[in-house]
């Protein structure tokens, strides 16, 4: 359970971190990307391990807020299993369409970006 919650944290992080607060991102950055513990970031920036606690907290709630509204990660999600079951399809039964491959290849490659 703790996996799949730091996996959520991590990709809610990538698409929402513009909107964070430097000391928000800096947290979230520490403790979640660079696996930081709440001690080392206290330490680092000379506050107790209590304010790194509810710091990191609350930004998980913000995050959490802004993909209710605006559900970037819900529906980047939605387009990589569509594509996924695109790209399966044609490997099956358009294994030879060059062009076809192509078109897939490139759209697996924006999806990327």
């Amino acid at each position: 359970m703790e996996i799949e919650k730091n996996n959520r944290i991590n990709s809610l992080f990538a698409f929402y971190q513009p909107l964070l607060t430097k000391k928000q991102n800096d947290y979230m950055q520490l403790y979640y990307g660079d696996d930081y513990s709440l001690g080392e970031i206290a330490e680092n920036f000379n506050v107790s391990r209590q304010a790194v606690y509810d710091n990191i907290r609350r930004t998980e709630k913000i995050l959490e807020t802004y993909e209710k509204k605006l559900h970037l990660l819900e529906e980047f999600t939605q387009r990589n299993q569509l594509a996924d079951e695109i790209q399966s399809y044609v490997a099956k039964h358009y294994p030879k369409d060059q062009q076809l491959n192509q078109l897939v290849h490139q759209l697996e490659s924006a999806e990327e970006e």
